[in-house]
């Protein structure tokens, strides 16, 4: 039991962190910005991760194109690893660090999004993503854990979660991934 209890704590701990830091809960409320300004503008919104982080992409990116609290209009937002063809032709032709980059530069457009999740921060398929994003100007967010990693000087933004513990980390992510869909939602959809 005492353990269990532990573990809630430790995450309860990560999140007062969060709640403490006056400059990542500014920079949560930018990211609601550029995201919101990006759709009113018809750009698009891509998530990219591995494992655990690429269900948590799947989840935000479909809380946007589905609906979040509000029954509204659908948002241009898609997890760029859910076309399983796609993902094992690529991996297999040019490797595995290659899968989102491919995408990125086929798809992806000025004035886009890419939020990249990444515990480490140093996930080599979202770092070349992020690069080829960069030089096709798409606004990049990363969220990651302490270090922030790789990510943290790509990025034009970096979520970093205070701690080194990835399923706190993980946990953290859709919190503030769930806070960026409520805020964007209430601020495009008022009059829903």
């Amino acid at each position: 039991m005492e353990k269990i209890k532990n573990i809630i704590q430790a995450s309860i701990d990560t999140k007062n962190a969060i709640l403490q830091d006056p400059l990542l809960l500014e920079q949560i409320q930018a990211v609601v910005e550029t995201i919101s300004s990006a759709f009113e503008k018809k750009h698009r919104l891509y998530f990219c991760g591995n494992g655990g982080s690429a269900a948590d992409a799947q989840h935000l990116a479909a809380e946007f194109s589905g609906r979040f609290y509000k029954n509204r209009k659908a948002l241009p937002a898609e997890a760029l690893h859910c076309n399983t063809s796609y993902l094992t032709a690529v991996a297999n032709d040019f490797g595995y660090d290659e899968v989102f980059a491919r995408l990125v530069e086929g798809i992806g457009e000025e004035g886009d999004v890419l939020v990249g999740i990444s515990t480490s921060g140093n996930s080599p398929n979202i770092v070349k993503a992020f690069e080829i994003a960069k030089a096709k100007k798409i606004f990049t967010i990363a969220l990651t854990g302490a270090t922030g990693g790789v990510l943290k000087t790509l990025s034009d933004t970096c979520l970093s979660i205070p701690s080194k513990d990835t399923p706190r980390i993980q946990e953290a992510h859709i919190l503030i991934g769930h806070i960026i869909c409520q805020l964007v939602e209430e601020k495009l959809f008022t009059s829903v």
